[in-house]
């Protein structure tokens, strides 16, 4: 959706929709922002308390930022001050998982005056967002690949918390950098093994076994190389409330890692408790399904690889990917609005049947990167 306005240097939006990508670019272009009419239609108006959470959070990370919102929460108001970064301590809302905060922090980690040392307390697996073991498969390779130096860089699960209470407690520690550099990447490879935790808090140990066995059934047809871990979680470490679940990850040969998850049903959702066999089979066919999709990015994370991408150094920047998800189709229309930035999208040429790549439609994306610069960062 373009700007609603531009008033000077002021983006003017309507609607909820896109969020947390309009405050993250707004952050790192240091474009003022405003949104207006904010589910002005609902009966329940204005910001969520999980996206009032996410602003608290991007106060905490910068150092004189703005923010006005009217009393009724339908209009907001963000100016951003400078990514500071540093050690501190955020609860988020159970709403959402720790995920929805979590890709915003590795998205500006890079980028802050202190190196990042947060502790995320709440949910850590959720179904309305990525999970913390689906960013730590997934987003965090593709961090590395354009820091390249990963030295300081950590994401680690100290307790579990499962929807609706939370409980759980995570640990991101993130260098900071001078600049990322342009990556070429435009081959995925073929899969090689297939790795997976099934996470169980406060419910019998049967419950990982049986979704372990079940999910491998689907998975040896396929690879050899499979291996699932249990984590079982007990007393304090396993949160507030009942729950298990799994995430299964792929590597290629090529260093591309696919992810997938499945959770299971809470009591406040009204269906039936789920089955863990059925929860097994589910998330290997969801990782079968993004395996299909293929590219050399995870599709949940393909918003980073663009953003990195475009904040690279003046050179080409290539990446295939699979089909592109909606979000990113937006991520790409806001980054135009940002950074005055646009992406070549092309099909790859599949003129040799021996090279045709297997799979969905592939995306080949190409930028000129922006020469974006760590100001924060001194040069020794």
């Amino acid at each position: 959706m373009p700007p609603f306005a531009r008033e000077n240097n002021l983006l003017v939006y309507k609607g909820n929709n896109f969020l947390k990508q309009r405050l993250l670019l707004s952050t790192l272009s240091g474009k003022p922002v405003k949104i207006i009419e904010i589910r002005s239609e609902d009966a329940n108006l204005g910001l969520r308390e999980y996206e009032i959470s996410l602003i608290r959070l991007f106060d905490k990370i910068t150092n004189g930022t703005k923010i006005e919102l009217n009393e009724s929460g339908t209009s907001l108001y963000f100016c951003p001050g400078l990514l500071h970064g540093g050690a501190f301590h955020h609860d988020c809302c159970t709403q959402r998982g720790i995920g929805y905060y979590l890709d915003v922090l590795i998205a500006l980690g890079p980028f802050c005056k202190t190196p990042l040392n947060i502790t995320l307390r709440g949910v850590t697996n959720s179904k309305e967002s990525p999970s913390v073991d689906h960013i730590k498969g997934a987003a965090i390779p593709v961090l590395k690949k354009f820091i390249v130096v990963d030295e300081g860089l950590e994401l680690k699960v100290t307790k579990r918390g499962m929807m609706p209470g939370g409980g759980g407690e995570v640990v991101f520690k993130c260098p900071v950098k001078q600049k990322l550099r342009p990556t070429q990447f435009l081959k995925a490879g073929m899969v090689k093994r297939i790795r997976g935790t099934v996470y169980a808090s406060k419910v019998s140990p049967a419950m990982a076994n049986r979704t372990v066995e079940s999910a491998k059934g689907v998975m040896l047809n396929f690879l050899p190389d499979v291996y699932i871990y249990t984590d079982q979680n007990r007393g304090k470490m396993s949160g507030n409330s009942p729950g298990f679940g799994v995430n299964l990850i792929a590597e290629t040969t090529d260093g591309v890692f696919y992810s997938a998850e499945a959770i299971s049903n809470t009591k406040d959702e009204g269906k039936e408790p789920s089955v863990p066999e059925d929860l097994g089979r589910e998330a290997a066919y969801r990782l079968l399904d993004e395996i299909y999709r293929g590219g050399c990015v995870d599709s949940s994370f393909q918003w980073l690889t663009i953003l990195f991408m475009a904040l690279g150094q003046k050179d080409v920047s290539k990446y295939l990917t699979g089909p592109l998800s909606d979000y990113s189709v937006h991520f790409l229309q806001h980054l135009r609005d940002f950074f005055a930035i646009t992406f070549k999208l092309e099909n790859p040429e599949q003129d040799d049947e021996d090279d045709a790549l297997p799979g969905a439609q592939k995306v080949l994306m190409t930028c000129v990167g922006i020469g974006y610069t760590n100001i924060n960062k001194r040069v020794i």
